[in-house]
C-alpha cells in the first residue's frame, strides 16, 4: 500500500476520533460550562471552539472551497465570548467535517499532499505554515493544533463535570 494513503488514513482516523470525543464532551456540559474559563487569562470552551473554527476556515476553506477569508481571530479570544451549547456543537462539527472532507478528497488523489495550495494567495497570518507549505505540512499542523485545543476542551469539561461518560 502507498505510504501516502496510510498517512491520510491515519489523519482521517485521528480527526474522526477527535470529533467524536469533542462532541461527547460538549454534549455533557451545560450552557454555563461552555462559556466558563478557569482563570481570567484562560480560554473557555467557547473560545477554543471558535478558534478551531476560525483556523479551519482561514487555512483550509479559503483554499479548497474558495471561500473569502472573513476570520476575526481577535474575536475568537474575547473574554465573555458567548456560544450556546448548540452553537458550540455546530461549530465543532463544521470544523471537523471540513477537515475530514478534504482528507477524503485527497485520499482519491494522494499526490495533492505535495501541492502548495497557498502559493498564489495572500500571506498566511497566525500560522506555523507559510504560503510555500505543502498540503502535507498544513495537515500535519492541523493535527497538532486541533489535538492541542481538543485536549484543552476535554480538560475544561472534566474540571466542570468531574467524571465524563464516554461511548466507545
Amino acid at each position: 500500500m502507498d505510504i501516502s494513503i496510510l498517512l491520510i488514513d491515519s489523519m482521517l482516523e485521528k480527526f474522526i476520533s477527535e470529533k467524536k470525543w469533542v462532541y461527547q464532551a460538549i454534549d455533557q456540559l451545560s450552557e454555563e460550562d461552555i462559556v466558563w474559563h478557569p482563570t481570567l487569562e484562560s480560554n473557555s470552551i467557547a473560545n477554543l471552539i471558535s478558534h478551531i473554527r476560525g483556523t479551519v476556515h482561514q487555512r483550509l476553506e479559503t483554499v479548497f472551497f474558495n471561500v473569502a477569508d472573513e476570520r476575526d481571530r481577535d474575536k475568537e479570544f474575547e473574554r465573555g465570548l458567548h456560544l450556546s451549547k448548540k452553537e458550540a456543537l455546530t461549530l465543532a462539527n463544521e470544523s471537523f467535517d471540513v477537515i475530514i472532507q478534504i482528507l477524503e478528497d485527497v485520499r482519491l488523489k494522494p499526490q495533492l499532499l505535495v501541492s502548495q495550495p497557498h502559493l498564489n494567495m495572500p500571506p498566511l497570518t497566525f500560522s506555523a505554515n507559510s504560503n510555500e507549505s505543502t498540503l502535507l505540512d498544513m495537515m500535519v499542523q492541523m493535527v497538532r493544533e486541533v489535538h492541542n485545543h481538543t485536549g484543552q476542551i476535554m480538560y475544561i469539561a472534566k474540571m466542570r463535570k468531574g467524571q465524563l461518560e464516554w461511548v466507545y
